[in-house]
């Protein structure tokens, strides 16, 4: 109840009836359970401002009241609206998100003291009971309430997203969600791979590597003996087939002459000719 004498004694001038002294009631369990009041009536208005606080024509109407809150930490919404029925007076709450309602029906002649409104000690009777009923019927239990207010997170989320996608002036993303992944080419694949043999340093079977091996170098050899520049051939054996090999001496005699398209023609060094 700590609060409650407070709030009564500020709308003290607007409580006039029992239905009054309720409603001023049920609202203060509404915000002992997180919601703060927006204002009155069912639709929102310019002047709507979070408040613990009755607005100043919460009352203004003795048969049917209505009042909208907000939660503190997220985006739900409730509006309670209280109907006098006879002696009694019904309260409905529904939660504008998830458009789940409760309700709760409570006996005036129970639970207010219509000679004592102005007495704050005095005024209701059966406090606790009345307390209990409001808890349990009409307020959502916060499970509930953390759950709607999740899924009505999410909702709005996924709701800018697909805002996001339709909109033409957006700028896109680099990998959209549902855009397929740009085919990316591979970087050794030719003719980008040139020269990457190179960086093997024991090359591969087409070539390449960072040793250099005359005898590999690809291209048609013209007889090279290694056992050329001496008298007789080295014994079998002597050089392992495929091992790097350096003559003794000239090269033999098998070699093939220069090529006549590459020696100066007569006569070159006469400058009178």
């Amino acid at each position: 109840m700590a609060g409650l004498e407070l709030l009564y004694s500020c709308c003290g001038d607007s409580i006039s009836c029992p239905q009054d002294a309720v409603v001023c009631f049920v609202h203060w369990e509404v915000v002992k359970s997180g919601y703060k009041c927006l204002g009155s009536g069912d639709e929102a208005r310019s002047s709507d401002k979070k408040s613990e606080l009755l607005p100043s024509d919460w009352s203004g109407n003795k048969v049917e009241y209505a009042l909208r809150y907000a939660s503190e930490q997220g985006d739900a919404q409730l509006l309670l609206k209280a109907l006098l029925v006879d002696s009694a007076l019904v309260f409905n709450l529904m939660n504008r998100s998830t458009q789940q309602s409760s309700d709760v029906i409570v006996n005036l002649n129970e639970h207010v003291d219509a000679a004592h409104l102005r007495t704050f000690d005095r005024v209701f009777k059966d406090a606790g009971g009345l307390v209990a009923a409001i808890r349990s019927r009409l307020l959502p239990s916060r499970d509930k309430r953390t759950q709607a207010e999740q899924s009505e997170r999410t909702r709005r989320l996924d709701s800018r997203d697909d805002d996001n996608l339709d909109d033409p002036l957006r700028v896109p993303d680099r990998h959209p969600r549902h855009a397929t992944q740009p085919h990316w080419l591979d970087p050794m694949a030719p003719p980008f791979s040139v020269g990457g043999a190179d960086l093997d340093p024991l090359g591969s079977v087409s070539g390449g590597g960072m040793m250099v091996d005359p005898l590999r170098m690809g291209y048609p050899r013209s007889g090279f003996d290694p056992s050329s520049g001496i008298p007789d051939i080295l014994p079998p054996g002597a050089v392992p087939p495929g091992a790097r090999f350096d003559p003794f001496g000239p090269v033999g005699r098998h070699r093939p002459g220069p090529n006549p398209d590459h020696l100066h023609p007569p006569g070159y060094d006469d400058m009178f000719m």
